[in-house]
């Protein structure tokens, strides 16, 4: 049974992977870098800022960093424990497939760009949701963008993705908790 899924892993990562065209290359490069959201992020903390201010600021800025070191780490875990090569290293499928990535890596399951852009999705999206009912769709949407360019730039299977989307959906849910005690706990809001 495993090794059907597996078939059925590889045959789509080719199919989207192969989806990809040469014109398209330099944007999804652009997008699976992991600096290029950084005003992102400044714009989310700004918003975090204005909506809860300065100290409950340094509290989200402690509570994210415990957050993306901790979705990092178990990723890392992960990868270790079922060392799945990445697509880009299994010799059958180079081939195959289109890899534009800068660098392949050894391991792939699941996927760190993917666990961590869906928790900070998910945690800037509830702790902002009273403010801004609709960010959290446009940041669910980024994070699946994020997420499919791994399989674009050919370094992901969709199962890697998968698994880390819900992951870090996972994991922002939860920090989003710990957030909001800390506020309550260290804040008093």
């Amino acid at each position: 049974m495993i090794d059907q899924l597996l078939k059925y892993d590889t045959e789509l990562f080719l199919f989207l992977n192969n989806l990809g065209s040469e014109p398209w290359d330099n944007l999804w490069l652009i997008i699976t870098n992991k600096y290029t959201f950084i005003p992102f992020y400044a714009v989310l903390l700004f918003l975090l800022y204005k909506k809860y201010g300065l100290k409950s600021l340094l509290v989200f800025v402690v509570v994210v960093a415990l957050m993306i070191t901790f979705t990092d780490q178990i990723t890392n875990v992960f990868k270790r424990g079922f060392q799945r090569p990445r697509p880009c290293g299994e010799a059958n499928l180079i081939d195959q497939m289109r890899f534009i990535a800068v660098r392949c890596g050894k391991y792939g399951f699941f996927s760190g760009h993917s666990s961590n852009s869906m928790a900070a999705a998910v945690f800037a999206g509830l702790m902002l949701r009273a403010h801004y009912k609709n960010l959290i769709f446009i940041l669910l949407f980024w994070s699946v963008v994020v997420a499919y360019s791994r399989i674009y730039v050919g370094v992901h299977y969709p199962l890697d993705i998968i698994c880390g989307l819900t992951f870090g959906a996972i994991s922002g849910f939860l920090f989003y908790k710990l957030g909001n005690y800390s506020l309550k706990r260290f804040i008093k809001v």
